[in-house]
């Protein structure tokens, strides 16, 4: 670790991109947190459903960052050697593809709201209480898509700043109108569940709107008009297709596995869920520093190949690891040792969702560190070295040979409680960690994806 810190180039690199994208992170997850603690208020039924209604807007979430991050690959290489042409036609194809599947699920949303809420619950409350929410928030989705399209390029091209700033308004935003509509001050109705669903989409509004106006207002190499978005041929998306395709595949099937978790919780009864929801807006939380570095991680060692420098790219790859696995042992101490803090901020808990919550978070602690090291693997090295296909492989196996089937075993024929079948969930990270390490040891991993392009 001692040559790592002494390498001032690498460390402010790092930061330069890592701390923007950590607090833009941190934000958005506190965006989540104050959703959470706000409803928490409502009772255990209305967490319940935002949890699981917001599984929609998780499961497309993702499938959009993968097209983002798939993009990103392209992105960070091309900026690697200056080629602004190219990733404008990159931000381009990744605009259109999300706009496509951002209409697909605000359709699903609107036209059986029902019908999806019933696939998470039983309780007729909560079913009732997530379509209100559904409904309203399922407006935000094509929006979210061209944001975070935006964002992610914006990274790649070693600008974090910009959607940090973003994610600040969209915070500060999401917050001033949860207040005000949730529970009905300075005049404005009391809107309960559903004044959470109309801050979230003012929130989305305003950072879209605030995106586009820094975009276009400055000389940013994202800044292009629609024939240079849409400058297309046949062999350029052909060759964007076969790189891209397995990330887009990778988070879209993942997210569908981690929505089948949340059924599988679901299925042990409502305080389950309600104890899920807690878990998730916590890790969320603290995965926050975690996901910059892997993020930074992507655009360096990205960066490094594009310009032709593989021997250095290996060497940060490295350095990345290094850094993800001390950080994790960090975060993992910090967890169990303030789990009790942490579950004092949310109100109303009654005593045994308190107790299941906070054996939930012990859990993850457990898990924390090895988590936190297959995430570096999975989005900063692979990825950025543009082996999307082997990571694919590698998170898909993991989550439907191992998390999925585990989940419903525990769930609904051995009928355990939410705190046991967690950690069998958890058993993918160690399947993934285990064939993680050898491809890291072979370099296969490196592969230049715009040469010749």
């Amino acid at each position: 670790m001692s040559k790592i810190w002494k390498d001032k180039n690498f460390i402010k690199s790092m930061i330069n991109v890592a701390l923007p994208i950590t607090l833009q992170n941190l934000i958005a997850s506190s965006v989540n947190m104050l959703d959470t603690l706000m409803i928490t208020s409502l009772g255990q039924a209305s967490l319940a459903a935002v949890g699981l209604a917001n599984q929609v807007f998780f499961f497309y979430s993702v499938t959009i960052f993968g097209v983002a991050t798939g993009s990103a690959v392209f992105v960070a290489q091309f900026w690697g050697r200056q080629d602004y042409k190219n990733i404008k036609k990159i931000l381009g194809l990744c605009l259109t593809i999300t706009s496509v599947i951002g209409l697909f699920f605000t359709l699903a949303a609107l036209i059986t709201p029902e019908g999806i809420m019933t696939i998470f619950s039983e309780d007729q409350e909560v079913i009732k209480l997530g379509v209100d929410y559904l409904i309203i928030v399922a407006f935000s989705y094509i929006i979210t898509g061209i944001s975070f399209s935006y964002a992610i390029a914006s990274r790649s091209i070693g600008d974090a700043k910009m959607p940090m700033v973003v994610s600040i308004v969209s915070f500060i935003t999401n917050g001033i109108f949860n207040y005000l509509l949730i529970f009905g001050k300075f005049g404005f109705p009391r809107l309960g569940i559903k004044g959470a669903a109309y801050g979230t989409l003012i929130a989305r509004v305003v950072e879209l709107g605030l995106i586009l106006y820094i975009t276009y207002s400055s000389s940013s190499p994202l800044a292009a008009n629609i024939k240079e978005l849409t400058n297309w041929n046949k062999n350029f998306i052909k060759r964007y297709a076969k790189t891209a395709y397995p990330v887009i595949v990778n988070e879209a099937l993942w997210s569908l596995g981690t929505v089948l978790y949340s059924i599988a919780y679901a299925k042990i009864g409502t305080e389950a869920a309600a104890a899920v929801q807690i878990l998730n807006t916590v890790q969320n939380i603290f995965m926050v520093i975690t996901r910059g570095v892997g993020n930074a991680c992507t655009v360096m060692v990205g960066n490094k190949i594009g310009a032709n420098e593989e021997g250095m790219a290996i060497e940060y790859a490295n350095r990345f690891l290094k850094i993800s696995v001390v950080l994790g042992l960090v975060l993992a101490t910090g967890l169990y040792l303030t789990s009790d803090i942490i579950l004092s901020l949310f109100r109303n808990l009654t005593p045994q969702l308190y107790t299941t919550s906070k054996k939930l978070l012990n859990i993850l602690a457990l898990f924390f560190t090895i988590k936190v090291f297959n995430g570096t693997v999975i989005v900063g090295v692979l990825r950025g070295g543009g082996d999307t296909k082997f990571s694919m492989l590698l998170e898909m196996g993991s989550v439907w040979l191992v998390g999925v089937p585990l989940a419903f075993l525990g769930a609904v024929v051995f009928k355990l409680p939410v705190y046991l079948v967690t950690p069998l969930v958890y058993l993918e990270e160690i399947v993934k960690a285990l064939f993680a390490l050898p491809r890291l040891i072979s370099k296969k991993w490196v592969t230049n994806v715009i040469k010749d392009m």
